[in-house]
């Protein structure tokens, strides 16, 4: 292990992470996606600085396959842009860059700073490693992977509590959870996933904030309980959430019938077929971890037609899942399971939302890989100048920048 070192302003050396060689941890590049060893190396080459980061690291730190692998850089989100054809800047408060390919997206963020005031909202300013590193919710996702020396850097003491198995809030619990009330979530997601145990501050912070979930989007609820779905694990963190009670305000219905017993084992078999699904490397549809979620939950009248039953199950659900919100056609075909075990079988119109999702368009934007092949082979598409002096175009001075990365947007 070595210490990493920076000049505090005064002439003294003070140490601000720890170092940890390609021997000192299980991490290995053959475990990392090959589209995103190639987009750290094509930002190495350009002069930025790039790491494997989050959710990706401490899968792997647990001997886990990531589901996606994000990366941290040091280049602003223009520059990023620059580098790669299949690249498309999202956000407005704190702008990232999504790189497209076949079937996945890999996300770039820039560092964040952590010298902001967050009770103003001023929370999305590009900054230093160290900086970025403070910023992470949690100390178990604060970890950084560089693929071209195998080393892992550590700002935060994170490798302490891997071996303690204990998950702690890097951000001041006074206005975490009030800043972004879905670490909540993640926090009783991850005890449920690792089989870490939270601190007792981040135990007593999410009971005392709990009623701050509703101010959350019903989007990103939905983002969160499909995760908690598909995750292996989403009965244990159901009912995590329900015992720190944030459960009866993201599922309002569901969570007054979530200690039947028709639940649990419903919801166990779900793990079950998603944990063996894992080893075999094929995902379980979203339809059937809704299947799993709303089936001993629907009251079903047989002496209803068909279509009338589907309708009304229909409607049961929806009322059943409220705020969520996924898309129709993957609730239609969760209903048609159901009713499928007890022998109804419906006929399909064209005007259903399944219909409608079939007859769409596949996504052309992204690239099949990206690994082993140079973009100056695809030609790029040249864009429209803009006229001088147009009034959509809003000009910005390089003075008015408030970092270097911003600047160099500017």
């Amino acid at each position: 292990m070595f210490i990493r070192y920076k000049n505090d302003g005064k002439g003294r050396s003070v140490p601000v992470a720890k170092i940890y060689t390609q021997k000192e941890h299980p991490i290995t590049n053959s475990q990392i996606d090959k589209d995103a060893l190639w987009a750290i190396r094509k930002i190495q080459q350009a002069g930025g600085e790039a790491y494997i980061v989050g959710g990706a690291i401490r899968d792997m730190m647990l001997s886990r396959k990531p589901k996606d692998f994000d990366i941290a850089t040091s280049l602003s989100p223009r520059q990023v842009q620059r580098l790669f054809w299949n690249a498309r800047i999202i956000g407005r408060r704190f702008r990232i860059v999504h790189l497209f390919f076949s079937g996945k997206i890999i996300e770039v963020t820039t560092f964040r700073s952590d010298e902001e005031n967050f009770e103003d909202g001023r929370n999305n300013l590009y900054g230093t490693i160290e900086q970025d590193a403070r910023r992470r919710d949690f100390s178990i996702n604060s970890l950084y992977y560089n693929p071209s020396n195998g080393q892992i850097l550590d700002f935060n003491d994170a490798m302490a509590d891997f071996r303690k198995k204990v998950i702690r809030s890097l951000i001041p619990l006074s206005y975490t959870f009030s800043e972004d009330p879905v670490r909540m979530i993640r926090a009783l997601k991850y005890q449920a996933t690792t089989g870490f145990s939270l601190k007792h501050d981040v135990k007593k912070a999410i009971k005392k904030n709990a009623e701050h979930i509703q101010s959350c989007s019903t989007s990103r609820l939905t983002e969160e309980i499909s995760k908690i779905l598909a995750s292996g694990s989403s009965y244990q963190i159901l009912m995590n959430l329900r015992k720190y009670g944030l459960l009866q305000f993201i599922l309002p219905c569901w969570s007054m019938y979530a200690g039947i017993d028709a639940v649990r084992e419903s919801l166990e078999g779900l793990d079950s077929r998603i944990n063996e699904a894992k080893k075999d490397g094929e995902p379980v549809a979203k339809e059937e971890q809704l299947y799993a979620f709303i089936k001993p939950l629907l009251v079903i009248d047989p002496e209803m037609a068909p279509e009338e039953l589907f309708h009304e199950a229909f409607r049961q659900a929806k009322v059943l899942i409220s705020p969520m919100t996924p898309p129709n056609y993957e609730l239609e075909k969760a209903v048609d399971m159901v009713l499928r075990d007890l022998g109804i079988k419906r006929n399909r119109g064209r005007r259903s939302a399944e219909a409608r999702a079939l007859r769409k368009k596949p996504n052309t934007l992204g690239r099949k890989s990206a690994a082993n092949e140079e973009l100056s082979s695809v030609p790029q598409k040249k864009r429209k100048k803009k006229k001088k002096g147009s009034k959509r175009e809003r000009v910005a001075l390089p003075e008015q920048a408030k970092t270097l990365a911003e600047e160099h947007d500017l």
